[in-house]
């Protein structure tokens, strides 16, 4: 679990699959058992608080954004206001969002090469590639392996690459788009 301070009222908490798993969660009790997730949540919060040596109280606004590879990035703000609130209580808004990307992180672009041709192979040829911070992303949408087996996509994928917690959003913004679309087509037909 990686803890990242934003600013003064908000941080941001990554929880990758494996985390979670050794936290005896699986994907599935995140949607299903309310119970579990409660209590993830709390040791989350303690441990933000400890972590950021930052007394958390009042109203806590919480974005999960589950990511399909890679875990969660949980979002957490603290309004300000002016009301009195009991000290043992919390008020936490949670919304629980899924993401519909696959985003993997390549050290080197010949990796992704190899994958680009293990994927077109698998009948995938959508996708966009992008350079940020010294890596090669590789972005696939649902739409990008509608109708392909995921977890055989994600287990190709996890050979070469690792799953990363940086969003579409960044690597838009900030990222050098390599390849727009059809990136995995376009790898195929440029290196093979």
């Amino acid at each position: 679990m990686r803890i990242e301070r934003v600013s003064p009222n908000q941080f941001t908490i990554f929880l990758t699959f494996d985390d979670l798993l050794e936290r005896g969660f699986t994907k599935e009790d995140l949607w299903y058992d309310a119970v579990k997730v409660r209590n993830l949540f709390s040791d989350m919060m303690y441990e933000a608080s400890s972590e950021l040596g930052i007394e958390l109280e009042g109203e806590l606004v919480v974005q999960v954004h589950l990511m399909q590879a890679q875990g969660m990035h949980v979002v957490v703000t603290q309004e300000v206001t002016d009301a009195e609130w009991d000290e043992e209580f919390i008020e936490m808004k949670v919304t629980l969002d899924e993401s519909e990307e696959l985003i993997f992180s390549f050290h080197d672009f010949e990796h992704m090469i190899h994958v680009g041709e293990l994927l077109y192979n698998q009948s995938i040829h959508g996708g966009q590639v992008f350079y940020f911070d010294h890596y090669y992303y590789l972005l696939l949408e649902e739409s990008d392996i509608d109708g392909q087996h995921k977890d055989d996509i994600i287990a190709i994928l996890s050979e070469y690459a690792m799953p990363s917690m940086i969003t579409s959003h960044r690597l838009l913004e900030y990222g050098k788009t390599i390849y727009h679309n059809e990136a995995v087509k376009r790898i195929y037909e440029d290196f093979h």
